[in-house]
């Protein structure tokens, strides 16, 4: 296990961060940030990522009912409004990939709700919270590293 506490090069997690914080910044509502990077770490157990996303949440004012419902979202009712459920729809579908590609109908829906540079920036939130995530799994950084 030598190494792999290690972090990352700082020329890596400059360009992660990067895209990270583009990402955020476009897609332009904190809250529905946290909640799709929030659901993407539960999908890839990364606790590292969940102990400092929950935090963020709960700082953006995300009441821990939605936190505590985000990892059953299709059956909380109306707990998530059509936009965050098609947000985290397409979260799911990127992050999971099982069948190779993102369903026609997550996209579309998605779609309903995003233009494309609203799209762009879901998207490349989705894939940077799972590069996020591999790198601190594969690595095994425990929760509790993250300070504001």
């Amino acid at each position: 296990m030598t190494g792999r506490t290690r972090l990352l090069d700082p020329a890596v997690a400059q360009a992660m961060s990067a895209l990270s914080a583009a990402a955020k910044k476009g897609l332009g509502d904190p809250v529905l940030a946290e909640l799709v990077v929030i659901r993407a770490s539960q999908l890839n157990h990364c606790a590292f990522c969940l102990d400092m996303h929950l935090r963020i949440a709960r700082e953006h004012g995300v009441s821990e009912r939605r936190l505590d419902l985000l990892a059953a979202w299709e059956e909380a009712g109306d707990v998530y409004d059509e936009r965050e459920r098609a947000a985290l729809a397409l979260t799911e579908a990127v992050t999971v990939l099982t069948d190779g590609f993102v369903p026609d109908e997550v996209y579309e829906r998605a779609a309903k709700h995003f233009d494309d540079s609203g799209l762009a920036h879901l998207t490349g939130l989705i894939v940077a919270i799972n590069n996020w995530n591999r790198v601190m799994v594969s690595r095994r950084i425990p929760p509790g590293g993250y300070t504001p």
